[in-house]
């Protein structure tokens, strides 16, 4: 990355990403008793929270340096800001799919399967390889300046937001993990669900996801 691009990100993470984001980031009741998902029953009534006059889904197919989570939250400041919409009435989707699926996991399933290094991801800043899940980041460990910490995957789900993974992307983490530790499909699978980001919902495909939040009156966004 160019210094004058990561200047710019600097610069403007604070107004036009984060600053002064009209929404609460006290994790809400219902995020944070959210349990990753044990079963194939998938839970589809994520569509009934969407009711905000202004609706988008995200689609994230690629890692991209997590800009794709980041896009996410930066849409919701720019209505409120430009539109003058309240907090209330913008309401976002995120899907986590295909190759993006990594980003809905936990950092121990990046630190155990090595997977900044095998795909070689690079820190939306720096642009240096990096073995942190770039949709994690906080300045508290040091990884982003402060004003990024509110675009974190983690802190979008608990403001209330949808974040959503696809089940045939989540094969690939399956088949890691099976290769990897030397275990059964079944015990892989449930190993890989643990290791979601608490909050996130498992969908049958990010099609799928993608498909009904149109459905429900969101507008779609390919975001990396």
């Amino acid at each position: 990355m160019s210094t004058n691009r990561r200047e710019f990100l600097e610069r403007t993470a604070g107004a036009a990403l984060l600053g002064a984001l009209p929404f609460s980031l006290t994790p809400t009741a219902a995020a944070l008793a959210a349990p990753a998902p044990t079963s194939d029953e998938w839970d589809v009534t994520w569509g009934n929270r969407l009711t905000g006059k202004h609706k988008a889904v995200f689609d994230v197919p690629e890692v991209e340096s997590g800009y794709g989570v980041w896009r996410a939250s930066v849409w919701a400041r720019q209505y409120v800001e430009v539109l003058g919409a309240k907090p209330n009435e913008v309401s976002t989707a995120l899907i986590l799919r295909h190759n993006g699926i990594v980003l809905a996991m936990q950092q121990a399933f990046w630190d155990k399967y090595k997977i900044g290094e095998t795909k070689k991801v690079l820190h939306p800043i720096t642009q240096q390889q990096t073995d942190r899940n770039p949709a994690l980041l906080s300045s508290a460990r040091g990884e982003v300046p402060q004003q990024f910490d509110a675009a974190a995957l983690d802190r979008f789900i608990a403001r209330g937001n949808i974040a959503l993974a696809c089940n045939l992307a989540l094969a690939d983490c399956v088949e890691l993990i099976k290769t990897k530790d030397g275990v059964a499909e079944d015990e892989a699978r449930k190993r890989a669900i643990a290791f979601l980001v608490p909050g996130v919902i498992l969908q049958p495909s990010g099609v799928f996801a993608a498909v009904k939040a149109q459905q429900v009156g969101c507008h779609y966004v390919r975001a990396s």
